[in-house]
């Protein structure tokens, strides 16, 4: 296996792509701070029969869920650099909508909303949290996305089709360090030198306009990473296409999730809601909006299994 770090004479052209895909990225999508384009949902009142008498919302009349404004098209802040907006958000006005409250968005740092919801801050958690075993001992969930890894090669590739390890055999294929990307695609290079294939070139570079560029330039064939935001990605720059998805727990399944206080009685209401807004169109009417059709999920699941303990 070859690894290999961003060529120095790249660096200049990547800030040059980077600035385009940010351009390209507000004419692309509604990034403005004008949130009426959101799709809407009528108030459920099954999902509020089934909140558990006694539960009391952080303020009367809203419903107040944390996010985190990391990067499009999960979260960000719109043009105003104050007005949150992405597919989890949208979901959290989905899920407001059905229990017929105003939706009350917190920006928080990833690392703190487990406190938050533990201390009964916010209500719920939507921002791309992934359901784990030992999540479950402190937190009740409702799935609402698959958590899966996308393979993106160049527009014109020749490559079509990656499903399985010896699908990349030979090829040269970018990813994060340190991730579980890289954990995923270094077992499966494991296994296809064990099976006499030959070996994966794992790249790693600094920063997605990097990484793009060595894919566009030809220096990479496919790129491994996070399928979100490459799928945002190629619906602005329309230069990278699908080829492959793996779920981020593999070889095991996991799930994305709204997260609530444990037994505090909201997380049937919520998975209820969802299965709603999957059956009447509206949740994935949401996901297109972002060009996450590929994560959706069929039915939406209180506490399933989530992905082991470390060691366990």
């Amino acid at each position: 296996m070859t690894i290999r770090t961003i060529l120095p004479g790249l660096a200049l052209a990547a800030v040059t792509a980077l600035s385009a895909t940010t351009t390209q990225a507000a004419e692309k999508f509604n990034l403005s701070p004008d949130i009426s384009n959101r799709v809407r949902a009528e108030k459920n009142e099954a999902a509020l029969a089934a909140i558990k008498p006694g539960f009391k919302f952080v303020t009367p009349g809203k419903f107040t869920v944390a996010v985190n404004p990391g990067d499009p098209p999960i979260a960000t802040y719109a043009s105003d650099t104050k007005t949150i907006v992405g597919a989890d958000p949208d979901l959290a006005q989905l899920l407001a909508d059905s229990l017929g409250l105003q939706l009350e968005l917190v920006p928080v740092a990833w690392a703190d909303w487990p406190l938050g919801i533990a201390s009964g801050k916010y209500d719920a958690v939507i921002t791309n949290v992934t359901v784990t075993e030992q999540r479950k001992e402190k937190y009740d969930f409702s799935t609402y996305r698959k958590d899966v890894i996308g393979f993106y090669a160049k527009k014109d590739s020749p490559i079509t089709s990656i499903k399985e390890p010896k699908d990349v055999a030979g090829l040269r294929v970018i990813t994060g360090a340190g991730t579980n990307q890289e954990k995923i695609i270094l077992d499966w290079d494991r296994q296809n030198v064990a099976a006499g294939l030959k070996p994966i070139d794992v790249q790693y570079y600094d920063d997605s306009a990097a990484r793009d560029l060595a894919l566009q330039s030809g220096r990479a064939d496919v790129q491994f990473n996070p399928n979100s935001m490459q799928a945002y990605v190629s619906q602005v720059k329309g230069n990278t296409k699908l080829v492959g998805l793996v779920n981020g727990g593999w070889p095991l399944t996991a799930d994305i999730a709204t997260v609530t206080r444990k037994d505090a009685g909201l997380a049937d209401a919520l998975t209820l809601a969802t299965n709603t807004l999957i059956k009447n169109g509206k949740y994935a009417e949401a996901l297109k909006h972002w060009n996450l059709e590929a994560e959706a999920i069929s039915e939406s699941r209180t506490n399933p299994p989530g992905l082991p303990k470390s060691g366990s």
